[in-house]
């Protein structure tokens, strides 16, 4: 017999009840109203009884929801959801894995996984120096950023808007970056000229 709502909220909920029974989790127990009686009854009952369930059209449950846990808990997914976007879309646009553990934590296993996920081709050597016209693009636009900014060190969007800005390959933009956060020049074609002259 296929089951129905009331018969599925029950049975979660009374799955979760003798999981907390069964940690001696009793502060949730008593949150739910659990009693003395109704925890022996609790303990008595097996997964067949759960099974048995599936023949109910009510339920013996009162549900509210908690507000203040609710948006704070669907806020929290939400960061989480938009975290993982981002990243697949930094892995598709070919982040190295450097950068991906300095901005997300993510590691060496984790980042090979999500790269063959998502058919990345892989990565062959060091990735090419852009010439110095757009080496100055990305210097001018990786300052306004910085400028405008409140924070001190750049997110995985700050770095997808200056490839779309430049043209310039993930790879190489945090490759001259992390130099220039090194060197801290203000003259673009003297960083420029550093760059190439010492190399990565």
């Amino acid at each position: 017999m296929a089951s129905n709502k009331e018969a599925d909220l029950t049975t979660a909920v009374l799955l979760y009840a003798m999981r907390c029974l069964a940690e001696g989790d009793q502060q949730a127990l008593r949150a739910m109203n659990f009693g003395p009686k109704e925890l022996d009854a609790l303990k008595g009952m097996n997964l067949a009884d759960l099974y048995r369930v599936d023949n109910l059209r009510a339920h013996c449950l009162r549900v509210d929801l908690n507000r203040e846990v609710f948006w704070p808990m669907l806020a929290h997914l939400r960061h989480q959801r938009e975290s993982e976007e981002l990243q697949r879309e930094l892995i598709v646009s070919d982040a190295p894995m450097e950068m991906m553990q300095v901005l997300f934590g993510l590691g060496s296993r984790e980042y090979t996984r999500w790269r063959r996920v998502l058919t990345v081709a892989p990565s062959v050597g060091r990735p090419p120096e852009p010439d110095e016209a757009a080496t100055h693009r990305l210097w001018y636009a990786w300052q306004d950023l910085i400028r405008d900014s409140e924070e001190s060190s750049l997110t995985g969007a700050d770095y997808l808007s200056l490839q779309q800005e430049t043209g310039i390959g993930l790879r190489a933009i945090w490759s001259l970056i992390q130099r220039w956060e090194v060197y801290g020049h203000d003259d673009p074609g003297a960083v420029a000229k550093q760059v190439i002259e010492n190399g990565p």
